[in-house]
């Protein structure tokens, strides 16, 4: 579990975060959504420890960051998985070697037993036997599921996913969004997810954190959220038709 207690960040005087709180619990997919430039991915970039923040606490089941020596830090990194917008994974290498690397980072693992936790990791995400492929070699959808597949490798107690979908026709990225979801239930993960996608909100909001000018705004589950009495968050799902379109569904559903 993370918790978020009143936390401020500011960059040359000006609010970023104002007074954020909040709980991203164990075994469920926590979304923080908002618009561009509302704040939500600094807020995401702070829990990780990218970003400093100026006031408030964050606190790693039980243990604040900022009372963490350098030993605990470097054991909180080690627990930390993380999936880039792009996949980030090192064109020069090949599948096997992506997945491998935060093996050799932080593991002593022998040769024959990472290759094994690859193979583990790769059967999880439905890639079995892509091992010699190399980036340049996948689709969009393939190169997201090896992004998932090494942030998995070294078995974190939290994952972080920073636009998951970002790129991908709606049906992968449905997919990506239940694999996403399976492994965090399947591992008992404190995921976070950092997402524009209001389908992704449907499929797999279990905790929806709405960030609005640097606040939060609204927060609860994707249920609550399509009946929220919230006029930003309102104008914010308005601007998805698809998404409009089924709140109106969860609306007369609600009414009946």
């Amino acid at each position: 579990m993370i918790e978020v207690l009143n936390i401020y960040k500011s960059f040359d005087g000006k609010i970023v975060l104002n007074n954020v709180s909040s709980v991203f619990h164990v075994g469920k997919t926590n979304l923080v959504i908002g618009s561009s430039g509302s704040g939500k991915t600094v807020l995401v970039k702070s829990l990780i420890g990218l970003n400093k923040i100026d006031s408030g606490e964050i606190i790693y089941d039980g243990l604040p960051l900022s009372q963490m020596d350098y030993l605990q830090k470097k054991e909180l990194r080690m627990s930390l998985g993380m999936v880039f917008q792009g996949g980030a994974l090192f064109d020069s290498m090949n599948v096997e070697e992506n997945i491998m690397f935060p093996l050799s980072m932080f593991t002593n693992m022998t040769k024959e037993e990472k290759v094994d936790r690859v193979n583990f990791c790769l059967k999880r995400v439905n890639l079995v036997n892509a091992n010699k492929k190399y980036p340049s070699e996948l689709s969009g959808g393939m190169l997201k599921r090896v992004a998932i597949a090494r942030a998995i490798s070294n078995s974190p107690k939290y994952l972080f996913c920073d636009e998951p979908n970002s790129g991908l026709d709606p049906h992968t990225a449905s997919l990506i969004d239940n694999l996403i979801r399976e492994i965090t239930v399947e591992f008992n993960i404190t995921t976070v997810i950092n997402t524009h996608d209001m389908n992704s909100v449907m499929e797999i909001g279990d905790h929806v954190v709405f960030i609005n000018k640097g606040k939060k705004w609204w927060e609860g589950t994707s249920n609550d959220f399509f009946l929220a009495d919230n006029k930003e968050l309102n104008e914010f799902i308005c601007s998805n038709k698809i998404v409009q379109s089924y709140k109106e569904k969860v609306l007369k559903e609600a009414i009946s």
